[in-house]
């Protein structure tokens, strides 16, 4: 059984010494509870189910003192919320049938809300999300003491789990104080809050529960094992106490639950390695010479992640390069000309491709970080040489060749880049090089960086396209026109000639004109 079953028949009960408790408990469950739950709130007379329903309104409306009677006599009780957020509270102990129930409007009330029933057992069966709570007394433990046992269903039981680990994690750490504020993500489902104590220190919590593996896309794998990406927060450990033993600047862990996928990490901060006018240049030539100093040495290809437990980096191999590739004619596509491509053009599509990644193979492989790029990068002024980048969002991390790092630095889809700049931080990426081992060869590497600077360009195309007509995020689009100059930039390149065909038959916009 996995955890998320467990989660779900798994009771968890807690005693509650006194009424302050039970609210505490209250403001608790009002962190992980979403429209469309149901509270279910049984057990005796007196047993504080009123008073655990009030804990978790006022937390949701924001106001500690608000009034939140009884609905024994109104049955159904709305409120409004902040952000909108609905919660509806009804007391269903004088109902005599669901007759009665269809009168009040109750489905209607609480479709898009937080329901808060007391003596559920009114209610018609259920199978959406539901936690159910049983409160008793417990004089053994005092006066107003009470037994609390809660089970979740419907997916609620992992989510009750996960905030349970949190809440340990939080405490055991010395965070248990801090105040919550949710932090901008990014397009994957990790999520991220920033941790400020009474006396002001600061860390950021990364909230990243194990993925179950997608369907399978090709082969019996799915996308995520196709291209390695990471499914636990087991990786990201293991690569920041990397990074860190090389004296790279990437978070100290402050505290984890590797099973529930909790960290918490050393806040590094926010200062940008860029400006509303693009890259500064003295912050991404020490971002250069991290790349450098990281690809200049020797490098172990299985990492330590805790007593017992290792990460083995997995292969960037040909497959996932193609098979991200294939997100261009997949989405991107599509998207400019309103019609799929052929099945020829797709094949001709991963021909191309294959041969230019081909000679690839071959050469040597380092760390790749894979989003090696100004979201990802921060600005530490008070500390020294190339301690003064900040490495974040490494979790994905593969062995891969090194120009593709380089790559995603200098051809950042978010930020205008010259080609004169770009040239210009190749050099010094080259004397870097050079200054630890004098046989770098750099016509090899500038060949690879076009073909993983191709590569990458193609595949952000396809991602971002996707963002928008699957995910329902548009915004991505405003940076298709950047990384389409990009791709215009590298196809350039010889070693491209067949990609560079392929494109100029079927998608001429990506291909640059002829000179």
């Amino acid at each position: 059984m996995d955890q998320e079953g467990m989660a779900e028949r798994t009771p968890w009960e807690i005693v509650l010494p006194d009424e302050s408790a039970t609210e505490d408990l209250g403001r608790f469950l009002a962190e992980i509870l979403r429209p469309g739950d149901l509270v279910a709130l049984s057990g005796g007379l007196g047993g504080g189910k009123t008073t655990l329903a009030r804990a978790i309104i006022r937390d949701i409306v924001g106001d500690p003192g608000l009034e939140v009677p009884s609905p024994t006599f109104t049955l159904v009780q709305p409120y409004e919320g902040r952000n909108g957020q609905a919660v509806v509270h009804a007391d269903l102990y004088r109902l005599r049938g669901p007759d009665e129930l269809v009168e009040l409007g109750f489905d209607e009330l609480t479709e898009r809300a937080i329901a808060l029933v007391e003596w559920p057992d009114r209610l018609p069966p259920r199978h959406g999300p539901t936690l159910a709570i049983d409160l008793s007394l417990k004089p053994e433990f005092g006066d107003d003491a009470r037994l609390v046992r809660l089970i979740g269903g419907g997916g609620l039981g992992g989510r009750l789990m996960r905030a349970r680990a949190l809440r340990v994690l939080l405490d055991r750490s010395g965070w248990g104080e801090a105040e919550r504020t949710h932090m901008q993500g990014d397009a994957s489902s990790r999520a991220y809050e920033r941790l400020t104590n009474p006396d002001g220190a600061k860390a950021v919590l990364m909230i990243s529960p194990p993925k179950a593996d997608g369907p399978p896309v090709r082969d019996g794998k799915p996308y995520s094992a196709i291209v390695h990406l990471a499914e636990s927060v087991h990786a990201f450990v293991a690569m920041d106490r990397g990074l860190r033993a090389l004296g790279l600047s990437a978070p100290k862990i402050l505290g984890e639950d590797l099973e529930a996928g909790l960290l918490i990490l050393e806040d590094l901060g926010s200062e940008p390695v860029v400006d509303q006018g693009g890259p500064r240049p003295e912050r991404y030539a020490e971002a250069v010479k991290v790349l450098a100093r990281l690809h200049g040495t020797t490098l172990p290809t299985v990492l330590p992640v805790a007593e017992g437990r290792d990460h083995e980096v997995p292969p960037y191999d040909r497959e996932a390069l193609l098979y991200e590739a294939e997100l261009l004619p997949e989405w991107y596509a599509p998207f400019v000309a309103n019609a799929p491509l052929a099945p020829d053009a797709r094949a001709s599509f991963v021909a191309a491709w294959s041969e230019a990644l081909e000679p690839l193979e071959s050469e040597a492989r380092t760390w790749t970080l894979r989003d090696y790029h100004s979201p990802n990068l921060i600005w530490l002024p008070e500390r020294d040489g190339i301690e003064r980048i900040g490495v974040i969002d490494f979790q994905d991390a593969v062995l891969g060749h090194p120009a593709y790092d380089v790559a995603s630095l200098l051809q950042d889809a978010r930020v205008d880049a010259s080609a004169e700049f770009e040239l210009r931080l190749l050099g010094l990426y080259a004397r870097e090089r050079r200054m630890r081992d004098a046989e770098f060869d750099m016509q090899g590497f500038a060949r690879a960086y076009a073909v993983l600077a191709a590569q990458r360009a193609t595949k952000i195309l396809g991602i971002f396209a996707r963002l928008d007509r699957r995910d329902g995020k548009p915004g991505y689009l405003a940076h298709l026109p950047r990384i389409e100059g990009y791709l215009a930039r590298n196809l350039a390149h010889p070693a491209l000639s067949g990609v560079r065909a392929w494109y100029a038959q079927h998608l001429p916009r990506l291909c640059p004109a002829e000179s």
